[in-house]
Parts: structure tokens; C-alpha cells; sequence
């Protein structure tokens, strides 16, 4: 696909900045400081109005009151006389075609790629973000493209990409989108992935699942004195959206950024591996990634191989059958192993992927199936299971400080 096939796939409201990320820019986009805004205003889906026209965003768990001209804590949604409104509908500031694998998805269409976009705009402020230039400004500080979701549809398949992956930043921000653009794709053969911090309510995640076809969660820590001091979030809520996706059953993976002295006791790993194995199952793809001193923290090392390697030891102790090491080029951790035979299924070096042992999804040497996501015609059959039995409003024992 050459430049002008692009912008004529991504409508009259495509740019050069654009095209240059879809055509092979490796970074999300980063805030000049002469940026504009190119705020698109739509309406929320997720609110409550309230009195004196106030409202109340019901999202996610922060559950924002928002004054009238005010916005709330992730700065992409506003008040405007009582009406909740959305301010990056297709205000992309990044877009770029990664490999799937680098999101990381290492049970879903391994060797394809994803056309990946962001907005600005989050709903934590984790100091580790390695994408903070986009995640932490608001939408008039950052360069867009403004590309309604129907264009986008049409520039993944023109790039014959099968996956469009909402990512880089928060997706739940710029939910609305990613609803309506996952929704468009699935009608148009294309899929949808999330990649979250899974801090959503669990009604819009339902909703959500009606469309997407692959959710990666970043699971920061399993202590809520990691949440609150280092994302200015909360740990229950993320484990109640595992839960969710885990009811709906979508296929999900689960990353953990381990960063030295903060989230790496063989406690914490060990209660995670151990919550996931009985809330989540024995299957759910763990990665385990290793930190690169960034944003706010500066003052740690990279996380010492040995310790990832401690983690995958510990995971796969507690019962998880699939536990990888991420960040670590040509690290036996990256490869897929099959649970019954113990052959390699899938070899993965850096992102270049070898599925020459996976036959019809299973493991070429001893038959066993490796849960997964494998062709697009599964990936697009997904329905999410109907909803089970309420649970206890108690908070898990794990999500203790």
C-alpha cells in the first residue's frame, strides 16, 4: 500500500503525520509543544446526569461527579450542559502497523500484524509509563488525525491487517471508538484487541466483549499499595474485570511489568500466579516483562533476568501453563511450550514467530490443543458467554497491601 492508497483509504481527513505513522513509524506520537487541538466532540456513552447539571461518568471505577465545562480525572470527557461528551472520538495521535506479538498477543493469530492506534488521555497515571507523552496530556496537547471509524476499518484491511489493536495509551478512555470501530470491523471480517489496564467498570467491559475479539490486561501489581502509589489507582477493580472477561470468556492475557523492589517479592508473584490459576485458569497466558528505567522512575535499574526467571518459576510452580519472559531478546521464556509433551510449539525470536509445530491448533508432536485464538474465522465466531451467577461483593483476600 503506497502513501496515496492510504490517504485515500483514511478519508479526507487523513495527514501526512498520519500516513507516515500507518506506513511504518515505530513510536507512538509524542505532545510538540505548538500542538492543536483537534478535539472531536461526541457524545459518552457511560454517565448519569445529576442535578444543576452535573453528571456522574460510570466507566470506569472512578466514577467522576463532573461539574458543568468541567472534565473528568482522564481529561478526554467533559461536561457541556449536562451532557457527557467525549472530546477524542477518532482523534488518533498514534497509528502504526506492529506485530501482533508485540502487543504482547502470544495465543491470538500469532505472525500477523495489527494496525494499532491510540488517543490521548488515561485513567491512571502509572509512573513507569513508557508512553506517557501521549497518556498523560489532554487531547489539545497532542497532534491528531481525525479518522472516523468506518475509515479505519477500511485502512486495516487495505493493509491487510485482521486485527485492529486499541492501545499505546488507556482504550477505555476512548471507549465510544473503540465500541463503534470494533463493532464496523467485525461486520467487515476485521478483528478488535484491547490493550488495558483493565480499570473499567464491568458493564461496559460486557458491552465491549460484544465486539472485541482478544483482551491483553496489564496487571501492574498484585498489592493496592502499588496501585495507589505508583498508578494512583486501585488493584480490585482490575481483578474484577479479569473476572468479567474470564465470565464472557474471551481470550485474554495478562501482562505484568516486574520492577525491581516494588512488585517482585516471590510473595506477590506467587499470591497473583495463584489468584489468576483459580479466578482466571490454568491456560490464561501470563507474561512476565522486564522494566527499562522511564517517565518517573528513574532511579531503579532494569529488572535483572534472574528475577523474571524467578517469577516464571514461581507461576508455572503455582499450576499457569503458559508463562512467558518479555523485554529479553532471544530469552527461552519467549517460546510456547506445549503442557503435555513439553515440545516446542511456537518459537519466537524477538517478533519474528516460527507456528511450524502448531497444527490446527494443537501440538504437533503429541496432539494436545493449545488454547488460543489461531485462525480469523475463530477469532470473528466469538460470543461472549452469558453472564454467570453474581458473586460475593467481599474483595478478594489477595488484593490486600
Amino acid at each position: 500500500m503506497n502513501r496515496r492508497q492510504f490517504l485515500q483509504a483514511a478519508g479526507a481527513g487523513a495527514c501526512a503525520f498520519c500516513a507516515a505513522r500507518a506506513l511504518g513509524a515505530d513510536a507512538p506520537a509524542q505532545a510538540p509543544s505548538d500542538a492543536k487541538p483537534q478535539a472531536v466532540v461526541h457524545d459518552a456513552m457511560w454517565f448519569e446526569r445529576l442535578p444543576d447539571k452535573a453528571v456522574r461518568c460510570t466507566l470506569c471505577p472512578r466514577e467522576c461527579v463532573v461539574a458543568e465545562v468541567e472534565r473528568g480525572y482522564c481529561g478526554v470527557r467533559e461536561n457541556r450542559g449536562g451532557d457527557y461528551k467525549t472530546l477524542v472520538y477518532g482523534a488518533l495521535c498514534s497509528i502504526n502497523i506492529d506485530p501482533i506479538e508485540k502487543k504482547p498477543l502470544y495465543h491470538y493469530l500469532p505472525t500477523t500484524t495489527a494496525l494499532s492506534v491510540a488517543t490521548a488521555g488515561c485513567n491512571m497515571e502509572c509512573k513507569f509509563c513508557q508512553n506517557w507523552r501521549i497518556s498523560q496530556y489532554r487531547p489539545e496537547q497532542v497532534d491528531s488525525l481525525v479518522m472516523p471509524p468506518e475509515n479505519l476499518v477500511r485502512v486495516a484491511a487495505a493493509r491487510g491487517a485482521p486485527t485492529m489493536a486499541f492501545t499505546y495509551s488507556e482504550p477505555v478512555v476512548f471507549y465510544e471508538y473503540m465500541h463503534d470501530a470494533a463493532a464496523i470491523g467485525r461486520k467487515e471480517g476485521v478483528g478488535s484487541v484491547m490493550i488495558s489496564n483493565g480499570y473499567i467498570r464491568a458493564d461496559p467491559m460486557r458491552q465491549l466483549c460484544k465486539h472485541l475479539t482478544a483482551v491483553k490486561v496489564d496487571l501492574k501489581a498484585f498489592t493496592e499499595e502499588f496501585y495507589r502509589d505508583q498508578c494512583a489507582g486501585r488493584l480490585k477493580p482490575v481483578l474484577e474485570t479479569l473476572e468479567v472477561l474470564a465470565d464472557v470468556g474471551i481470550h485474554t492475557e495478562v501482562v505484568v511489568l516486574i520492577i525491581p523492589t516494588l512488585n517482585d517479592s516471590a510473595d506477590e508473584i506467587g499470591r497473583m500466579a495463584k489468584w489468576l490459576l483459580d479466578h482466571v485458569g490454568p491456560d490464561v497466558p501470563l507474561h512476565f516483562s522486564r522494566f527499562h528505567p522511564t517517565y518517573r522512575i528513574n532511579n531503579l535499574p532494569p529488572t535483572p533476568v534472574a528475577t523474571l526467571d524467578r517469577a516464571r518459576k514461581t507461576a508455572m510452580d503455582a499450576g499457569l501453563h503458559f508463562v512467558y519472559v518479555g523485554n529479553v531478546p532471544f530469552h527461552e521464556g519467549g517460546h510456547t511450550v506445549c503442557p503435555g509433551c513439553g515440545k516446542e510449539v511456537i518459537r519466537r525470536v524477538g517478533f519474528r514467530t516460527d507456528v511450524s509445530n502448531l497444527k490446527d491448533g494443537a501440538c504437533r508432536a503429541c496432539g494436545r490443543k493449545i488454547p488460543g485464538v489461531w485462525t480469523q474465522e475463530q477469532a470473528l465466531a466469538f460470543t461472549p458467554k452469558a453472564p454467570a451467577a453474581p458473586k460475593s461483593e467481599q474483595a478478594p483476600a489477595a488484593a490486600r497491601s
